[in-house]
């Protein structure tokens, strides 16, 4: 299982996009699910801008089950809040923070992001112990 930030569907549905053919080709090569969270969709739609082509057609790939959509409700919404005042000095946003709480929750650590940066520092927690989010793409 792989878990999908923004900036893959952005560069995945933007061809004008500097990092849309290494997207796609990376995405030729997954043969895991595919899931993200709907902060990082909200992200990325707005980012693709909500009339745009691009726009249409992640909605399209979602609704075609491309990507399966994890629900951040209840204690996870409290566990994202956590996450964002513990990495504040850095920050985290709301969609970090969900991809990180779905981590934990879906027990995988591997991340189709472009966001090595922020990535590289966020830490998925497995009982007392933090591991490092292995970063795909």
């Amino acid at each position: 299982m792989i878990l999908v930030d923004t900036g893959p569907f952005v560069a995945l549905f933007d061809p004008r996009d500097g990092e849309h053919g290494r997207c796609i080709a990376f995405l030729q090569t997954i043969r895991e699910e595919l899931w993200t969270t709907v902060p990082v969709l909200t992200e990325s739609f707005h980012m693709l801008g909500p009339a745009s082509r691009g726009s249409a057609n992640l909605r399209d790939f979602v609704l075609r089950g491309g990507v399966a959509v994890w629900p951040l409700e209840g204690p996870a919404i409290r566990r994202a809040f956590e996450l964002m005042d513990q990495y504040a000095d850095h920050p985290m946003d709301l969609a970090d923070a969900s991809l990180i709480t779905a981590a934990e929750a879906l027990a995988t650590r591997r991340v189709f992001t472009l966001d090595r940066g922020d990535f590289s520092t966020y830490r998925v927690r497995r009982g007392r112990q933090h591991e490092a989010v292995e970063i795909l793409g």
